[in-house]
């Protein structure tokens, strides 16, 4: 098959998210022998024009000079590449910026579409835009000839919302299994005494509620807070826990094997997300052995089910933290991490997205006989 992969920034990941995935993907179909290429920003770190067997298309990104508008003229650039490729198959991730051109999308193809998460309800965005948001997923339901879900929480809005079928492949993550407790020192922490939270700083991904209930605590509990902090918003939150010395701001990490190691370590977890399908970084922080505390939402608990703690407020918040203990609950710990292996992992991922190109591509030719 000759598959284009749309929607990303490029391969290789430097960002994370689908970027991720359409590099693990990629390769995965270059190696089974499938002819592939995935889009990439012309600004973008490699500057290549194959990666590990997969071929590379530079388009023109003006995000840098237009900000959010330049996600649109990419896209628009990467869509009318497309229609001088004669690809079998179009895996679109994503669609915000790109299904307002669905109708330059070239007609051979098949047309796939992963539908992320509900980007509509992130209350970062105004109510035009949310709106807008709305319009576009539309659009992407409408000129998709599959779709897909990475949570059975979509699936199930897809089929409520829009009366329609979607095919439900989760997102993936890798095992981690070398722990290194020398790496705590950059941290000024030590195994087992500190708990994290991991996030963008948006607030429906709860951080100040996780941080409320920290507050109430009887006895202070240092908590690092992970993620790009130099933001409106984590303004607002560094200011109103100034005083809280047990509250740590610091700031994104990047090295993925820092990160696993200070999941492996911690305490307690929190994943405060509540918008969107199967996060990453819940994926990430069970393959990390990590005690996972998440906030109470269908998104979360169709990853964990009974395998974690849910918080709704503050004072859940502060009961999970002085009444439950980590030791006790090693189980459901390895529970998650078993998960990972046996229901999460890329290899079974990768394979599902190919097994679902090759069954799009056989209706196809049914139809055409």
């Amino acid at each position: 098959m000759k598959i284009a992969i749309l929607g990303t920034r490029g391969i290789p990941n430097h960002y994370s998210g689908f970027e991720q995935f359409a590099e693990f993907f990629s390769v995965y179909l270059a190696d089974k022998g499938h002819d592939v290429y995935v889009y990439n920003s012309h600004n973008h770190l490699y500057q290549e024009k194959t990666f590990k067997g997969v071929n590379i298309i530079h388009q023109y990104d003006p995000e840098y000079k237009l900000g959010t508008f330049g996600q649109f003229v990419y896209d628009f650039n990467c869509i009318m590449d497309s229609r001088k490729r004669d690809f079998d198959v179009i895996l679109q991730l994503g669609y915000t910026s790109n299904s307002i051109w669905y109708f330059l999308l070239p007609k051979k193809p098949i047309i796939i579409t992963n539908m992320d998460g509900l980007e509509w309800k992130r209350s970062k965005y105004s109510k035009p835009v949310q709106q807008f948001l709305k319009f576009a997923e539309r659009l992407a339901v409408k000129s998709s000839d599959y779709l897909i879900a990475d949570s059975l929480g979509i699936q199930k809005y897809l089929n409520e919302k829009y009366e329609v079928a979607s095919k439900y492949i989760a997102y993936g993550a890798t095992v981690f299994e070398t722990p290194e407790e020398e790496i705590l020192k950059e941290y000024n922490v030590t195994k087992n005494n500190y708990n994290m939270i991991m996030a963008r700083f948006e607030p429906e991904n709860n951080i100040e509620t996780v941080l409320d209930g920290i507050v109430l605590c009887k006895e202070e509990t240092t908590i690092l807070v992970v993620g790009n902090h130099n933001t409106k918003y984590g303004n607002y939150l560094k200011n109103k826990f100034s005083t809280k010395k047990a509250i740590r701001f610091i700031g994104a990490e990047f090295n993925i094997n820092k990160l696993n190691n200070l999941r492996y370590f911690s305490n307690f977890y929190f994943h405060g997300h509540s918008v969107g399908g199967t996060n990453p970084s819940l994926l990430e922080a069970m393959a990390s052995n990590a005690f996972i505390i998440a906030n109470n939402n269908h998104f979360n608990k169709a990853i964990l089910k009974e395998n974690g703690f849910y918080f709704s407020n503050p004072q859940e918040v502060k009961n999970i933290i002085e009444t439950i203990k980590k030791n006790d609950n090693l189980q459901l710990v390895q529970n998650n991490f078993n998960a990972i292996e046996n229901e999460f992992n890329w290899d079974k991922i990768n394979g599902e997205y190919l097994q679902l190109f090759e069954e799009c591509i056989s209706k196809s030719e049914t139809r055409k006989q």
